[in-house]
C-alpha cells in the first residue's frame, strides 16, 4: 500500500506541493482533448451521409471531450494550467470560443463562487439557486411555483444549460466591469467567426445537426457536474459567522468517485473538495493530492448512483442542517 504523506503538515503545506503546472502534461492534455474533438466533429459530418443515428452516437463522445476542454478552460482561469498567465489567458480565451463561454466573464463570477461557497448570506454568484425552508415558506404561491419549476430536473438539466451557454453568456449587464464586458465582446466575435466559417464551409443545417446535439449533451453534463459538486446529501451550508475556508472546501464540496472513464472525461473535477481547498492545483494533480495524504481519508465519497438521487433535494433546512426534498417539507 502506498505510503501517505503530509500527516503532520498543515493543509496549506500539503496542497502547496501540488500547485505546480507541468508544461508537458498540460500540452498533452490539450492535444488529447482538442485533437479527438476535432476528429469526431469531422466524422460526424461524414456520418451525415450514412445515418443521423451514427451522428448522434458520435455526438455523445464529442460532448465528453468538450466537457474535458471546459475543465482546461476552467484551470486556465484559475491560473493553474500553465505557469505563464499569458499562456493561460490565450489558451483559455481560444477554448472559450469553442465552449461558448466568455473567459473573464465566467472566471470572475467563478472566483466569487470559490469565495462564498456554502455561505447562506452570500448566495448567488455562480451557484444553483437554493432557498432555505423559511425563505421558501414566506414566498407567495406564484413564486413558490417558479422556484419548483426552476429546481425541477426538466428545467435545471434540460432547458437551462443550453439557454445559459448559447444565450445568457452572449449579453453584458450594467453591473459588469469593463474587463467582463470586453471578454464577452471578444468571445462573441471569436464565436461568430468560428460558427460563420463552419456554416459557409458545411451549410447551416449541417452545422446545427452536428453542433447542437454536442452542446445539448455537453452543457447538460456540465451543469449536472456543477450541481452535484455542492448539492448532495451530507453537504454543509452555514451563515457568514460560521464560514471557514477549509471546512467549506472539505465538507461543502463533494468528492465524486466516478468510474475511471467518467473521471477522465470530467478532468478529475470529481475531486472537488481538493479543488476548493486549492484552485491552483491543475486538474491532473487532484487525484494524486487526494491519494497521497491521510487528511482526506475521512472524506465520504459520493458515487454515481447516489449522485443521481441528489436531484430530489431542493431546500436547505437550517434547523436540521441538511438539504431536503419538497416531500420532507413540514
Amino acid at each position: 500500500m502506498e505510503r501517505k504523506k503530509g500527516e503532520n503538515n498543515s493543509w496549506r503545506e500539503v496542497v502547496k506541493r501540488y500547485n505546480k503546472p507541468d508544461p508537458l502534461k498540460s500540452t498533452w492534455q490539450i492535444v488529447n482533448s482538442l485533437g479527438p474533438y476535432i476528429i469526431l466533429w469531422y466524422l460526424m459530418y461524414v456520418s451525415l451521409e450514412i445515418s443521423y443515428l451514427i451522428t448522434l452516437g458520435l455526438s455523445v463522445l464529442a460532448a465528453g471531450f468538450l466537457v474535458r476542454l471546459f475543465i482546461i478552460f476552467h484551470d486556465c482561469g484559475h491560473g493553474s494550467f500553465f505557469r505563464s498567465q499569458r499562456a493561460n489567458r490565450i489558451i483559455g480565451t481560444i477554448l472559450g470560443s469553442l465552449i461558448f463561454t466568455p473567459y473573464d466573464r465566467w472566471h470572475q463570477s467563478h472566483a466569487k463562487h470559490h469565495a462564498t461557497v456554502g455561505n447562506l448570506d452570500r448566495r448567488g454568484e455562480g451557484d444553483v439557486r437554493t432557498l432555505t425552508v423559511e425563505e421558501y415558506q414566506q414566498l407567495p404561491k406564484i413564486k413558490k411555483l417558479q422556484y419548483r419549476i426552476y429546481r425541477s430536473p426538466f428545467f435545471l438539466f434540460g432547458i437551462a444549460p443550453l439557454l445559459l451557454f448559447v444565450l445568457a453568456f452572449r449579453y453584458t449587464k450594467k453591473k459588469m466591469n469593463p474587463k467582463e464586458k470586453r471578454s464577452i465582446y471578444i468571445g462573441n466575435m471569436m464565436m461568430v467567426t468560428y460558427v460563420a466559417g463552419l456554416v459557409l464551409l458545411l451549410g447551416w443545417q449541417e452545422f446545427l445537426m452536428i453542433q447542437l446535439p454536442i452542446l445539448i449533451f455537453a452543457t447538460t453534463a456540465g451543469v449536472w457536474l456543477f450541481y452535484v459538486q455542492h448539492q448532495y446529501e451530507n453537504v454543509i451550508w452555514v451563515r457568514s459567522d460560521d464560514w471557514d475556508y477549509r471546512k467549506m472546501a472539505l465538507e461543502g464540496s463533494s468528492y465524486l468517485k466516478f468510474p475511471k472513464l467518467l473521471q477522465w472525461f470530467s478532468g478529475n473535477i470529481g475531486f472537488h473538495h481538493i479543488h476548493h481547498l486549492s484552485p491552483m492545483i491543475p486538474n491532473y494533480n487532484l487525484e494524486k493530492c487526494h491519494r497521497e495524504n491521510r487528511m482526506f481519508d475521512e472524506i465520504e465519497p459520493v458515487t454515481f448512483v447516489p449522485s443521481i438521487r441528489t436531484m430530489k433535494l431542493r431546500l436547505w433546512d437550517e434547523k436540521r442542517g441538511k438539504l431536503i426534498s419538497f416531500k420532507k417539507l413540514v
